[in-house]
């Protein structure tokens, strides 16, 4: 099993293709080595950076709800429900560097085989801002970690220049690689944002200056429901709320998308696939989309009596991908990867009723 799951992806060998997320699942020391315990493939820290943290005064993350008799979306439970969502306003990581780097010795040195990615954040627009990714970078490696990956998603940053407001500008996103492939030479990954128009472009200027993949992606831009009984947001503070991420299973077709969309133009790079993936179904298809890691965040987060780290969820993804590719025959993920890339085509490329039809516009004459 170990050896058909085993992949190759930015220079670094993972036992399998399944990493969990930069997110609550990998907030602690603690968490993610429970999880290579588990046997995840990999672990992208929750993110470090050196600017001033402090989360909301209530809760961070909620996961919202659906069910056939009373098909509303609602974080309360109610009887017979399913994962609809994840919605969080939570920032990155509040445990400043200085106490991250013994973890991540720890870690390494602990699960020698397992990959270790940090996640880093710092700001733009000026020298100290780069030697700040730089500092990030640096002592990250030096502590052990196999990459880095820069976050530049993050979709509710109060800084204007950081996360998803910096992701739509390739000038911003070509000087960061720069500070950070002339300070470290493990593979850096770049983490985008969903939302915006430009995300192939901003893709693109990632590639050229020396991403050894993108990660796609980040939850999006979103708001939680307002109860209409007593007025209030399913999560605020003062009655007051602002813009969080929305993750899960809701995301999932537009997160295959996005996927979908930076493998079409670039398909010799490499993806990092991210939104709604609860399964081996859901991981199927990032890969035929040309992914090939695959990040995990809600579902490991929703398993119950696992610490939020997926305990169960990791058995059933790499043993449900162990029986796919026993049952077709198949080497490793490499054989069906991107697999579905020349099949999502512009849209009058599909057959219509009249071969008359000429993508809208009139034939001339």
């Amino acid at each position: 099993m170990t050896s058909k799951l085993a992949t190759h992806f930015t220079g670094l060998e993972f036992v399998n293709p399944f990493v969990l997320a930069s997110a609550p699942p990998t907030e602690s020391k603690a968490k993610i080595l429970k999880a290579f315990d588990a046997g995840w493939g990999g672990v992208v820290t929750k993110t470090i950076g050196l600017h001033p943290v402090e989360n909301v005064a209530g809760p961070k993350t909620i996961y919202q709800r659906a069910s056939e008799t009373k098909p509303y979306v609602s974080r309360y439970k109610r009887p017979d429900t399913v994962s609809h969502s994840s919605w969080n306003w939570e920032l990155i990581s509040d445990q400043p560097l200085d106490l991250w780097l013994p973890d991540l010795e720890e870690i390494k040195t602990t699960y020698p085989d397992r990959m270790l990615i940090a996640s880093i954040m710092a700001g733009a627009g000026s020298e100290e801002e780069m030697e700040n990714w730089r500092k990030l970078a640096r002592a990250c490696v030096n502590a052990g970690c196999d990459a880095i990956e820069l976050n530049m998603s993050c979709p509710h940053m109060d800084r204007k220049d950081m996360g998803a407001h910096i992701a739509n500008d390739e000038e911003i996103i070509t000087t960061i690689l720069n500070a950070v492939t002339e300070a470290v030479s493990v593979p850096i990954w770049v983490k985008l944002t969903p939302s915006g128009s430009s995300l192939v472009d901003g893709a693109g200027a990632a590639y050229a200056a020396g991403a050894a993949s993108i990660s796609i992606c980040n939850t999006f831009p979103s708001l939680p429901l307002m109860d209409p009984e007593t007025l209030k947001f399913e999560v605020e503070v003062d009655g007051l709320v602002t813009s969080g991420g929305l993750g899960g299973l809701a995301i999932l077709h537009q997160a295959l998308q996005r996927v979908s969309d930076v493998s079409r133009a670039f398909p010799n790079e490499s993806i990092s696939g991210i939104g709604g993936i609860k399964g081996f179904r859901e991981a199927f298809n990032f890969i035929v989309h040309g992914a090939g890691n695959l990040q995990v965040c809600t579902a490991a987060m929703e398993e119950k009596g696992s610490g939020g780290v997926g305990v169960n969820l990791i058995r059933e993804l790499t043993g449900d991908l162990a029986d796919y590719l026993q049952d077709k025959g198949y080497s490793s993920i490499e054989d069906f990867r991107g697999i579905a890339r020349d099949r999502v085509v512009e849209h009058a490329r599909i057959r219509r009723k009249s071969e008359a039809y000429n993508g809208g516009y009139a034939k001339s004459a």
